[in-house]
């Protein structure tokens, strides 16, 4: 299958994909040709692979529509400043990376736990056509545990908004992570 065709299967099945008591991306108003908006800027089918726990919440997705819908990420979280650094790092743009989150579909609060049968039925429905052969670089234990449970190699580097540690060792452990990957 070649990456274009897996990444449209990967599309058609987070548009398919529903649990009961989480909005869908389309329900907010962002389906679009993509499993995750992030990829607006990070979707390089080719690039190195960097799975997160989740996307975002329906709260802050309502909060912050026009930013979102401009490029798919807040610039100004703690997850996306951190990404910025292990770009400048690598000297890479968000154009050579691919970011994705295991859970494809919005929690209903900020800072949601999710289950983690909820994760592995996502990552099993959808994320794992979005690998397309890579060695994904799992950022933090959520992301990791379901990769794990699923035998898919791959590198464990922190979570970027991680309440421990700075920005700077977070990303720099990340662009380690990215390197080994």
């Amino acid at each position: 299958m070649t990456p274009a065709a897996g990444y449209a299967r990967a599309v058609a099945a987070r548009r398919a994909f529903r649990l009961s008591g989480y909005p869908t991306l389309a329900e907010e108003g962002f389906d679009g040709d993509y499993v995750s908006p992030i990829q607006m800027t990070s979707g390089s089918l080719t690039g190195p692979m960097l799975v997160s726990k989740d996307w975002l919440d329906a709260p802050s997705v309502r909060r912050h529509r026009t930013e979102l819908k401009h490029q798919g990420y807040l610039s100004t979280n703690p997850f996306n400043r951190v990404i910025d650094k292990v770009l400048a790092l690598l000297n890479l743009t968000r154009a050579d990376i691919y970011i994705t989150p295991v859970f494809h579909l919005l929690t209903p609060q900020r800072s949601s736990t999710i289950p983690p049968a909820h994760a592995r039925a996502s990552w099993e429905a959808i994320g794992q056509f979005e690998r397309l052969g890579r060695r994904p670089i799992a950022l933090g234990h959520d992301a990791a545990r379901v990769l794990k449970h699923f035998n898919v190699p791959h590198v464990l580097a922190p979570h970027p908004s991680a309440r421990t540690g700075t920005f700077d060792a977070k990303a720099k452990a990340i662009a380690e992570a990215i390197t080994d990957a």
